[in-house]
């Protein structure tokens, strides 16, 4: 089988494992909209959407050996076209004509996107110095957009999906030394780079479990954008990865780009159906006076007004 069929129908997998993760973390975030970190380990639903992520990592992590970056990574945008109706399953709603929309359009830019990047199986990988100045800079990015300020739901979900493109890049410069068989397994390069992936994996989950506190749809769109985006950056200028077909193909790319992008936006903006309230009791209004009102009794004869959920003593 070709091998990037193989990294392709991988991706797909894996990025259906993404979605029922994230609805998982999105559930229970709701749930538990101030629980730390700690709180969160003695989860069981917690535990459940940790295990759904290593499975999707591990299915990435093989796609990686077999397709590049820039095929692997834009994949990931079908984890929020698998979430939004999963989602709406699981709320007990039908998916709108908003989200089908967004689903089409993300589809057709994920093809045109496929068609100029589908090339051989990766055989670069990033140098220790590389990898230090990558790790460096996306740290240094990551703290810049978790600082307390406006949007952090939003600020949060673009460093998770920063920190997940980073440790994807990482993961195939682990994967491919490990198998190439041209070094020792347990190189400090291996040692080292596989010790950063696990740093900026685990740093994007819990990024993307305080992102989903404010709702799913916003915050897994910026995620599966920012994620194919930073892996791009790297796969293209460190890596050696290329484009297909010429300035025909780039402009193929960019239009895909757009429309992928243009359907995530439409699947984040798309809203829950409102909720149906039963409508409150009319209020009627006090009849209009046929006489002359009574008259007010002296203040001594006046009633205590009962304080509330107190009964006036007789």
């Amino acid at each position: 089988m070709n091998a990037a069929l193989v990294a392709v129908l991988l991706s797909l997998v894996s990025a259906c494992a993404y979605a029922a993760a994230a609805v998982a973390q999105e559930r229970l975030a709701s749930r538990a909209s101030d629980a730390g970190p700690l709180r969160l380990l003695a989860s069981g639903a917690w535990w459940w959407a940790v295990a759904l992520n290593a499975s999707a990592a591990l299915l990435h992590v093989v796609a990686l050996k077999y397709g590049p970056l820039t095929v692997v990574q834009p994949l990931g945008a079908l984890t929020l076209v698998a979430a939004v109706p999963l989602g709406a399953r699981l709320a007990g709603r039908r998916v709108s004509a908003i989200e089908w929309r967004g689903t089409g359009l993300t589809l057709l830019g994920l093809g045109a996107l496929l068609l100029t990047a589908s090339g051989p199986a990766p055989d670069d990988v990033l140098s220790v110095p590389e990898a230090l100045t990558v790790s460096g800079a996306t740290a240094a990015l990551i703290g810049v957009l978790s600082w307390p300020g406006a949007r952090p739901g939003l600020r949060h979900a673009t460093a998770s999906g920063v920190a997940s493109g980073v440790a994807s890049a990482l993961t195939q410069t682990v994967t491919v030394a490990v198998t190439d068989r041209s070094g020792p397994l347990l190189s400090v390069q291996v040692i080292g780079v596989a010790v950063l992936v696990a740093a900026f994996a685990t740093g994007g989950l819990l990024l993307s479990q305080t992102a989903y506190r404010g709702g799913l749809g916003a915050p897994l769109a910026v995620v599966t954008l920012a994620n194919p985006v930073a892996a791009a950056v790297i796969g293209l200028s460190l890596l050696g990865e290329r484009l297909r077909g010429g300035a025909g193909g780039a402009l193929l790319a960019l239009t895909g780009a757009v429309l992928a992008a243009w359907g995530v936006v439409q699947l984040s903006r798309a809203a829950p159906a409102p909720v149906r309230h039963e409508p409150a009791a009319p209020v009627l209004a006090d009849p209009e006076p046929d006489s002359e009102p009574e008259a007010s009794p002296p203040a001594g004869l006046v009633p205590r007004q009962p304080g509330p959920g107190h009964l006036t003593p007789l």
